[in-house]
C-alpha cells in the first residue's frame, strides 16, 4: 500500500461518505480496480475515522448542546425538578434519546448479518445493483413535497425507522446518508432535521465498527505514514461533501445524485 493509493481512496471516502452515493461500495469497486487484496477492511476503518472527524468538526455546536441540555436535564429530573415524560420540552436532549435509539437496529442487523454482508462486500457486481437501488432511492425523494417535511421533532417510531434504514446500508452500494435522509424526508421530518439526524446517527455507528474492528498489530500492512494520511485527506474532503450535501438536503435537490448513482451502478456490473 502506498500514499497514493491512500490519498486517493481518502478522497473517495470523503466524498463519497457525505455525498449520498455509497462510500463503502466506491471504496469496494476503487479497491477492486487498484488490486487490493488484505488491508481493505482496515483500511476502510482508517478513513471512517477521518470523515468522523469531519461529522463532529461539523455538528459541533449541535453535539455541544446535546451534552450540555442532555447533562442538564439529567439532574433535573433526578431532582425531581422536571418529569422524564417532558424530554420533548429539551429538543437537545431528546436528540441524543433518539440518536441511541436509532442505533439500535443498525446494530442488530449488523451482529444478525454481517457475516452474510462481509461475503458479498468484495463483490463489485452486487455492488452495481445496490447502486442502482440507492439511485431509486434518491429519486424518489423528488417527490416528496415541501408542505409534507414539517416535523420538526424526530420521536420514537421516526428514530426507528431511520435506524433501520441505517441497517440496512450496511448492504454496500447502499448509500447510509441517502437511505437515511429520504427515510426522514418520507417521515416527514423537516429537510435540514433529516439531515441532521442523519449525520449524527452515524457518529455511533462508526464509533462501534472502529472499536470492533480495528487492529493497531494491522497497521503496518498498510504503514503508518499512508495509514495516517487516508485520515487526514478523508477528513478535509468530507468536511467539504458534509457542506455541500447539507446544503443539497436543505434544497430539497438531493434526487441531483440519482443519475450518477444509476451510471455507477451499471459501470460497476461491467467491470465485474
Amino acid at each position: 500500500m502506498n500514499i497514493e493509493q491512500t490519498i486517493f481512496l481518502g478522497i473517495i471516502q470523503g466524498l463519497t461518505e457525505f455525498l449520498p452515493i455509497s462510500s463503502s461500495g466506491h471504496l469496494v469497486i476503487f479497491q477492486h480496480l487498484i488490486g487490493l487484496k488484505n488491508p481493505e477492511l482496515l483500511l476502510d476503518i482508517s478513513l471512517h475515522v477521518g470523515t468522523l472527524l469531519a461529522v463532529l468538526i461539523f455538528f459541533w455546536a449541535d453535539i455541544k448542546m446535546m451534552i450540555y441540555e442532555g447533562t442538564c436535564l439529567i439532574g433535573r429530573v433526578f431532582r425531581k425538578q422536571v418529569p422524564s415524560s417532558k424530554i420533548q420540552q429539551f429538543p437537545y436532549a431528546a436528540l441524543i434519546l433518539w440518536v441511541v435509539i436509532g442505533t439500535i437496529p443498525a446494530a442488530l442487523i449488523g451482529i444478525l448479518f454481517g457475516s452474510f454482508f462481509q461475503k458479498i462486500f468484495g463483490s463489485p457486481f452486487f455492488v452495481g445493483f445496490m447502486l442502482i437501488v440507492t439511485g431509486a432511492i434518491l429519486g424518489a425523494s423528488r417527490f416528496i413535497p415541501d408542505y409534507f417535511t414539517k416535523k420538526g421533532n424526530v420521536g420514537l417510531i421516526v428514530s426507528i425507522g431511520i435506524g433501520i434504514a441505517q441497517g440496512a446500508a450496511i448492504i454496500p452500494g447502499i448509500s447510509r446518508s441517502g437511505a437515511t435522509i429520504v427515510c426522514g424526508l418520507f417521515c416527514g421530518l423537516k429537510r435540514e432535521l433529516a439531515g441532521r439526524f442523519s449525520f449524527l446517527l452515524s457518529i455511533p455507528a462508526i464509533i462501534g465498527a472502529t472499536i470492533l474492528k480495528f487492529d493497531m498489530t494491522k497497521i503496518s500492512e498498510i504503514g503508518f505514514v499512508p495509514f495516517f494520511a487516508g485520515i487526514f485527506v478523508s477528513f478535509l474532503v468530507g468536511l467539504i461533501a458534509l457542506k455541500i450535501t447539507m446544503n443539497m438536503v436543505k434544497k430539497g435537490n438531493l434526487y441531483y445524485f440519482s443519475p450518477y448513482c444509476f451510471l455507477a451502478g451499471i459501470a460497476a456490473i461491467f467491470i465485474a
